[in-house]
């Protein structure tokens, strides 16, 4: 009996569904945000863009992607790209494995394929840093492969209109709404389909109350015929985010700023840092800290405090501003000045105030 309940269900679902392809693809094709990678749908642009998105927001995104494909603008170049550079186009991004991933993937279109992507939906996933989203959306949109993509915004929208009380978060019911879109993709159209359901999710069928009188599905909507629309998608709690103190150093030695590299494995791995100590670090015990590197202090000075939030982690910092003596080695810093922290040192966005911090003062017409 439970089995033919989910058949009669799956049919009801699917029958819902056929109705939306047509108005909403008409509905895209007017209200599409204009978007410099639809502009110009190539391979790259598109996955360079999915790739780049999958952690950010469309309009802070826009120019880290002009940026990107200007000074790499095809999987040669990318390929071919030194760390530093990548890591500097990328910088303030975060998850900073994707570009690495990018590279590897990259590397692999020039050696296997000559340095174009195959218009294959498996090729395309089997790449370094590919899911089934991203292979979805860039067969859909840059080869017309009749594929669904199914992102946290269709998510959202299949669950209001199909009235899914099924928590999203689940493999498998991300599993069942792919297969169901499987059945009602249109191929003449695969990319519009796809990408009208995304735009949908993100400026019509959005978190909360929705806009359901703009919405070209609103007819077909269980969701909004039961008045249920600001209850779903459902979504299960999420573990409390682990907390960790941590106390960032600014040190500076004659105009310039002490920098280090992150181990290469964990959180941020092989990125630069301003010097830094697990915990936070009694003020007192800078003396203590700076002795302990080999180095000899000025002055010191304690900072504004900084947050970031991480998906399963918020770092807690305190900072300090430790001043060396002139005649105070180096030890085994990295010292840059203002013009290499902006242009060729890339830091994670966890970093950014002290950062800013960092070029005030190296700015600052006192002598530091």
């Amino acid at each position: 009996m439970k089995n033919n309940a989910k058949e009669v269900n799956r049919d009801q679902d699917l029958e819902r569904l056929r109705k939306i392809p047509g108005p909403l693809v008409q509905w895209y094709r007017e209200n599409a945000r204009k978007l410099p990678w639809r502009d110009d749908p190539s391979p790259y642009r598109v996955w360079v863009s999915e790739i780049m998105l999958q952690q950010t927001r469309i309009e802070a995104g826009k120019p880290y992607f002009l940026r990107f494909v200007e000074r790499l603008p095809d999987f040669s170049s990318l390929a071919e790209a030194e760390e530093e550079t990548l890591m500097k186009l990328w910088e303030g991004l975060g998850y900073y494995s994707r570009v690495r991933n990018m590279k590897k993937a990259a590397q692999i279109i020039v050696e296997k394929y000559g340095g174009n992507m195959p218009a294959d939906y498996a090729a395309i996933l089997s790449l370094p840093g590919v899911g089934e989203y991203t292979a979805g959306a860039v067969a859909s949109i840059a080869f017309g492969v009749p594929v669904p993509a199914v992102d946290g915004n269709v998510l959202r929208v299949l669950s209001r209109i199909l009235a899914s009380d099924a928590n999203i978060l689940q493999d498998k019911v991300k599993k069942r709404f792919r297969e169901l879109l499987e059945q009602v993709i249109p191929a003449d159209c695969p990319g519009d389909f796809n990408q009208a359901l995304m735009e949908l999710g993100a400026l019509v069928c959005i978190p909360g109350k929705a806009r359901c009188e703009e919405c070209p599905a609103r007819k077909f909507c269980l969701a909004r015929e039961r008045g249920i629309t600001e209850l779903l998608p459902v979504k299960a709690k999420a573990k409390p985010r682990r907390i960790e103190e941590r106390t960032v150093v600014l040190l500076i030695r004659q105009g310039r700023v002490a920098l280090q590299k992150r181990p290469e494995t964990g959180l941020l791995a092989g990125l630069w840092e301003f010097p830094s100590a697990e915990g936070k670090l009694p003020g007192e015990e800078v003396q203590q800290w700076a002795e302990a590197q080999g180095l000899s202090l000025k002055m010191w000075e304690m900072l504004p405090p900084a947050k970031h939030v991480f998906s399963h982690i918020e770092w807690h910092m305190a900072g300090i501003l430790a001043v060396l003596k002139p005649d105070s080695p180096e030890g085994s810093f990295t010292w840059v000045g203002p013009e290499e922290l902006a242009g060729e040192y890339a830091l994670p966005s966890a970093f950014r105030a002290f950062t800013e911090l960092a070029f005030k003062i190296l700015q600052s017409p006192n002598e530091v």
